[in-house]
């Protein structure tokens, strides 16, 4: 018996006390559904799959907890939370089931939820604070605070009359004063370089995008390269707009990046799919113990089904991430590049209880068009299972592939080319990219634990915006040829300092071109956009190199896949 299962309801008799089977037994069908409600709508929407045996232990298990509950709450010693009390039973016992299953207070929902909307309610700024002050690093487009005419660099100083500057505000509190409903207004002051008052906005809060597509650009003539961070409600129309785009630049071939790539919806990972692969293909099935198995295949024209295609993937591609490599691969429709994928093959379902929170329980798992789950093994518990992505690299796995043990009892083969493939944790990629140490020291890691970069870019802007973005106005010439100065990297070592992590000289001179094109690639974000950023960025990332070469050295070619 999982005791998940009976903690969505409490029966009480009209004095506090709990119903007891002898007296739930003489109680008549109507008078014990009445007396059920609603703290069994949890059981009972599991009533008509579930035999009358389970059902039984079901409501057994629940009297018992709900026993418990209340003669802590009428004899315990001292007063008793037991809100705080139930909610930590239970994460305790979701934690016993899987490490997807995971319980989300009223509270934190709507902000849970945000991700996978594709949106959330605001003002539509991206903000840091900067010596305790909240800076606005940009707008988001089209959002109410581009439309009003916040800049970036502009300080918030007052949120309704309240002062928030030089009084050690964290990112929580900006967000419970800046977010809300659409439709509703917050007064914002606002202090601006080079004016001497206060600037107030009366702001409507709006609907705010959360981007799925970060990036997409062409890397060649023919090449063009995607990136996407998530799988949310929006990311569709995001890709298709983007597929139109480098189409109408020529593009002949397609680096898809789900580096990092948690995952996210898994309709939209359907629809991505189904963008890449040929009219009645299974792309992914579902099964689980209360659900019957459930297949899904590719249904309509995709914009994208007949060029070159490579996957690039990493320890933190998850879930819907899994699913799109997992169809490209067994289909043999790409090649899929990188190293072995995080493991995710579970699928949740978000289950409400009665304060307004609710419960993402895992209800099925994901297999490949060829029969593999995906799911990583979580026997030894949860915190086993959130350390294995890290020692992976303890193991040598990020090395090379050498160090898993693949036994043929994990082999598949591929629905096309008979390719052999593997199961049992994470998609192993066709092309294995190792991970490069080289520019690595303890200094340049140090700086970035820090966040110091970020910092030393945003002061190095907020000193000379205008003069910078009049002088670095071309995004062409600025990727091309711009070189970081040593204004900006001293202003690093400075703040390095100052966080008492001393300069190390050899360290620096290790890891020098992985910093001067990391603060190129932040400044290059902040003077233009997001795609600003991976286009600096992306040339010393192993897996994009390597994506690259295999479209170009013979390697795809090699495959059979592109000659078919």
């Amino acid at each position: 018996m999982r005791v998940s299962h009976f903690l969505a309801f409490q029966v009480h008799r009209r004095d506090g006390a709990p119903l007891h089977r002898p007296y739930l037994a003489k109680m008549s069908k109507t008078a014990l559904n009445s007396a059920l409600a609603p703290w069994m709508v949890g059981c009972l929407l599991f009533a008509s799959i579930a035999p009358l045996a389970a059902q039984k232990n079901v409501q057994d298990q629940g009297e018992k907890f709900n026993t418990l509950l209340y003669y802590m709450n009428r004899m315990y010693v001292d007063s008793v939370d037991m809100e705080g009390l139930v909610e930590t039973a239970i994460r305790g016992m979701l934690e016993e089931l899987d490490p997807h299953s995971v319980y989300i207070p009223a509270e934190d929902l709507q902000e849970a939820d945000e991700p996978l909307n594709g949106n959330f309610e605001g003002i539509g700024v991206r903000f840091n604070i900067m010596k305790d002050t909240i800076m606005v690093v940009s707008t988001i487009a089209g959002g109410p605070s581009e439309r009003l005419g916040i800049l970036s660099g502009d300080r918030i100083v007052e949120v309704d009359g309240e002062v928030v500057a030089g009084v050690g505000i964290r990112n929580k509190g900006v967000m419970e004063r800046l977010k809300g409903p659409k439709g509703t207004h917050v007064d914002v002051g606002i202090k601006r370089s080079k004016v001497d008052d206060l600037i107030h906005f009366d702001i409507e809060r709006d609907k705010i995008p959360i981007y799925s597509v970060d990036a997409h650009y062409m890397v060649d003539n023919k090449i063009g390269y995607i990136k996407v961070n998530r799988f949310s409600k929006e990311t569709m129309s995001e890709l298709i707009a983007a597929l139109d785009d480098l189409e109408s630049k020529g593009m002949k071939d397609l680096i898809l990046d789900l580096q990092g790539n948690g995952g996210g919806m898994l309709n939209t990972a359907i629809a991505m799919s189904d963008e890449f692969l040929s009219d009645d293909r299974l792309i992914v099935y579902t099964d689980g113990r209360s659900f019957p198995r459930e297949d899904r295949i590719s249904q309509t024209a995709g914009r994208f089904e007949k060029g070159r295609l490579v996957v690039l993937v990493d320890g933190s591609s998850a879930s819907a991430s899994e699913i799109v490599s997992g169809a490209v691969q067994d289909w043999d429709r790409g090649l899929i590049v990188g190293r072995r994928t995080f493991g995710k093959g579970l699928v949740q379902r978000p289950v409400r209880l009665p304060d307004g929170s609710a419960v993402r329980l895992t209800v099925q798992q994901y297999f490949t068009p060829s029969g593999r789950c995906i799911q990583k093994p979580y026997d030894d518990g949860v915190d086993a299972y959130r350390r294995e992505k890290y020692e992976r690299f303890e193991k040598g796995e990020l090395m090379s592939l050498d160090s898993l043990e693949l036994p043929d009892s994990l082999k598949y083969r591929t629905l096309v080319m008979n390719r052999t493939v593997y199961g049992g944790g994470g998609i192993l990629p066709d092309v294995f990219v190792p991970i490069d140490t080289s520019l690595n020291s303890t200094y340049f890691t140090d700086l970035l634990r820090k966040g110091l970069f970020n910092r030393a870019v945003l002061e190095f802007v907020d000193d000379d915006r205008k003069g910078l973005e009049s002088a670095l106005n071309n995004r062409e010439a600025f990727i091309e040829s711009y070189e970081v100065s040593k204004v900006l990297l001293d202003k690093l070592v400075a703040l390095g300092e100052a966080e008492d992590i001393p300069f190390v000289a050899e360290d620096w001179n290790t890891s020098l071109p992985a910093i001067t094109l990391r603060l190129k690639a932040i400044l290059a974000r902040n003077l233009f956009d997001t795609a600003a950023f991976y286009e600096v960025f992306n040339p010393i990332n192993p897996i994009y190199q390597r994506g690259i070469e295999v479209l170009n050295d013979g390697t795809y070619k090699a495959s059979g896949i592109g000659n078919r």
